[in-house]
């Protein structure tokens, strides 16, 4: 497994991110200080951070417009070491998020998919040689789906962050052999609220991975629960820390790691991408994240 290609396919967005105060409630304006742009989209996100902790290769399929928001975007992906297989429309729009980031690191976000959602069936790549196909929601439903299931045929593992929260068809579900997913997000999947331990129980898929912020994260696999506990940061910056934990699990994973240790790196990189302002300029390299790790500063 080591020496396969990991395989993501999903969004990829230009972010427009202005920092305030407090994010808007409904019909409130708010003044803003800082704006600034930045690659981001779940699915690159995801392949920089699957990119950056090392020991496979990082590989993703993407739609982009004809347009110059396209160009960061491919810019950051290239730069970390992704090799794309990009589906040019010319008639969509690159994919764009409105993000509203407060001064205690909360934040609010609006997408528009534009050219993410051109992505069909057909644009899936030939999977030889890949390993694993990590798999996210900001992409049509019907061709996750599509993925998961001629990943599945194909015997390459297959992952999916269910985000942003939506219900999910057992279909999809019945092709999984890793789901990642907040606590609102596993409350949308099985129907259970308040009980993560429950929720759990009710979801078929062979492993679920709850992330829950600065309570760690867990998950159940094999009839076990594993628990890891979160690493101790000054908080800037939510934006992509679950995209960041996801694309180290993978690669972790890839490398053949313990599950118990994929946690714990994918929880350390995710803590240091909090501490950094930005989506894809935040994730860590697989050496920051050993040196945390080293520290041994997880929460006992």
């Amino acid at each position: 497994m080591s020496a396969r290609t990991v395989l993501v396919a999903g969004s990829a967005n230009l972010d427009f991110v202005i920092r305030a105060s407090h994010v808007p409630a409904p019909g409130e304006t708010v003044l803003g200080r800082d704006f600034a742009t930045f690659p981001g989209g779940k699915g690159a996100n995801q392949a920089i951070a699957c990119a950056r902790a090392g020991g496979a290769p990082t590989r993703m399929l993407l739609a982009l417009g004809a347009d110059p928001f396209a160009m960061p975007i491919e810019n950051s992906l290239r730069s970390s070491g992704v090799q794309l297989d990009i589906v040019r429309c010319p008639e969509r729009p690159t994919g764009t998020a409105f993000i509203c980031l407060s001064d205690d690191a909360e934040n609010a976000i609006t997408v528009a998919p534009g050219a993410n959602s051109s992505l069909r069936a057909e644009h899936l790549p030939d999977l030889a040689g890949i390993g694993a196909l990590l798999l996210q929601l900001e992409t049509p439903i019907e061709t996750v789906e599509a993925y998961a299931r001629a990943a599945h045929a194909a015997g390459v593992q297959v992952v999916l962050n269910a985000a942003p929260a939506r219900s999910i068809p057992a279909s999809l579900l019945s092709l999984l052999d890793v789901l990642v997913v907040n606590e609102g997000e596993l409350a949308m999947v099985s129907g259970v609220h308040g009980d993560v331990t429950q929720a759990l129980a009710r979801i078929d898929v062979p492993c679920v991975i709850v992330t829950m912020g600065a309570r760690g994260c867990v998950a159940r696999y094999q009839g076990d629960l594993l628990q890891q506990p979160a690493f101790t940061i000054d908080a800037v910056d939510t934006t992509g820390a679950g995209d960041t934990f996801c694309g180290t699990l993978v690669a972790a994973m890839g490398r053949g790691e313990s599950l118990p240790r994929a946690l714990r790196e994918a929880s350390a990189a995710s803590a240091i991408a909090c501490s950094r302002l930005g989506a894809q300029s935040a994730i860590p390299t697989r050496m920051e994240v050993e040196a945390l790790l080293a520290t041994d500063g997880a929460r006992p």
